[in-house]
């Protein structure tokens, strides 16, 4: 099995002005050293008004956190009032962007067909996506997890060369355990991974799978994050709530309760 470095990232969602973000992008730095970056990638994924702040607090203080962003269109540009494009966000250094969260999925209707074009673009403008897929409570009751993850996965990836898809994040969340307090057993999150990392198997061969990072979303806290990654087929995480607060996320980084 390759030497999978975990990815741990925080979505700050909506909240958090520029100046909040530069004051806690500055305390997590000092809660964090040396040996926690070389264990782990750690990614901020602010809204896009707290981008260049953030980019010039991490740059002056040759602070090792990679700026990641929340969401993109996939034209370069054009008549798109409100949008934001992939080179618009590779010239701030943005270095990952989250592409489908269930947030973009299910509130504002974005389609496995957008997801895939989103990704492509991510991946042209040189930056990573990291690919949301999971399923609903009703979905889950009804024994649909594994089809429904099977088809985001294959529709994200499609049209993107195998070495390409081997460089990607995937983020496992399940929607139901997104801000509600439940989370999915170890078990659970691991097998529903398994089946996602068959998917990018299918799609893109055997190497892509064994290469592609897979994350865990879904009420990620210092309380359960050690027992999470403890299972070897989880590489990381996409932190929501717990993201926002610099202490809460640096026990998250060090895996610890």
């Amino acid at each position: 099995m390759p030497d999978r470095k975990p990815i741990i990232a925080g979505n700050w969602k909506m909240f958090h002005d520029h100046f909040t973000a530069i004051q806690c992008t500055q305390k997590l730095s000092y809660l964090l050293d040396k040996a926690d970056y070389e264990k782990v990638d750690v990614v901020l994924c602010p809204p896009f008004t707290d981008l260049r702040s953030m980019q010039t607090t991490l740059e002056a203080d040759r602070i090792p956190i990679a700026l990641g962003a929340q969401n993109c269109y996939w034209e370069k540009e054009g008549a798109f009032t409100g949008e934001v494009s992939p080179l618009m966000l590779a010239k701030l250094n943005v270095r990952y962007v989250i592409v489908g969260h269930s947030e973009r999925r299910e509130i504002f209707g974005e389609t496995d067909d957008w997801v895939n074009q989103k990704t492509r673009a991510v991946l042209a403008a040189g930056m990573t996506p990291i690919v949301c897929v999971g399923e609903t409570y009703e979905e889950r009751q009804a024994g649909a997890t594994d089809g429904k993850v099977l088809g985001q996965v294959a529709s994200a990836f499609a049209g993107v060369k195998r070495d390409v898809v081997a460089t990607c994040v995937v983020a496992y969340e399940p929607i139901w355990a997104i801000g509600t307090g439940m989370t999915a057993t170890p078990d659970d999150a691991e097998s529903t991974i398994a089946v996602i990392r068959g998917a990018v198997a299918e799609a893109a061969g055997a190497e892509a799978a064994e290469a592609v990072r897979i994350q865990y979303g879904g009420s990620v806290k210092p309380g359960n994050i050690a027992e999470l990654m403890a299972r070897p087929g989880i590489d990381g995480a996409l932190v929501g709530g717990a993201s926002l607060d610099p202490e809460d996320f640096a026990r998250i980084i060090r895996f610890a309760a």
